[in-house]
């Protein structure tokens, strides 16, 4: 894991423009075939220093849990949730963007930068930065990626009670062998991206 204070960088450049709300932005959910996009906009606060945040990819789903009580304990945290009929209307990319619009806007006051992951801008009216990789590089980036992924599997694990036949806990809805081949026997359910290309054989 990249040591925390070089992982300040771009928080730190914010400051440095005088900004003082500083935002760190991610989705979950942009690969999956079914369920919705979660993004989660986090601000940390100045004496943030919880051990173990990375990029929600490089931690274990038992440990994400944990990591995410805390930092919703910790960080101001709002959470932004576009649906799959959302996703099929306006595509995947502009249904992330709206979610990180979304996640921005729940938050308790509004923030003067927001720290973006990725290369595109969300275009809220608010001083942006944005940040390939992010999840790995800015610490704040790297507590909304926990932090929407963890708020997006609970929301998978909701739709397996409904249908349990998915398993949707499982594999949350991304494209794996199993979760294919319980599509081609069963079909398609609500929480399924109709316009998705499913290439089940």
């Amino acid at each position: 894991m990249t040591p925390l204070v070089n992982r300040l960088e771009f928080e730190d450049f914010a400051r440095s423009k005088g900004c003082l709300r500083i935002a760190g932005l991610d989705e979950a959910g942009r690969g999956p075939l079914a369920g919705p996009v979660v993004s989660a906009a986090v601000i940390l606060p100045d004496d943030f220093s919880l051990n173990g945040v990375d990029d929600s990819k490089k931690v274990s789903e038992k440990k994400r849990e944990l990591l995410a009580f805390k930092i919703c304990e910790q960080c101001e945290v709002g959470i932004g949730i576009v649906t799959s009929e959302s996703i099929d209307s306006v595509n995947i990319r502009n249904a992330s963007l709206e979610s990180m619009r979304k996640a921005v806007k729940m938050l308790d006051y509004k923030p003067d930068c927001i720290l973006v992951d990725g290369n595109a801008e969300i275009d809220c009216g608010i001083y942006e930065i944005t940040i390939v990789k992010g999840d790995s590089r800015s610490l704040s980036i790297s507590a909304a990626s926990i932090v929407a992924k963890v708020f997006r599997d609970r929301i998978m694990k909701e739709y397996s009670s409904e249908f349990p036949e998915y398993m949707f806990d499982k594999h949350k809805g991304y494209p794996t062998k199993k979760h294919k081949e319980i599509i081609a026997e069963f079909g398609l359910t609500p929480f399924h991206r109709k316009t998705f290309n499913y290439k089940l054989k």
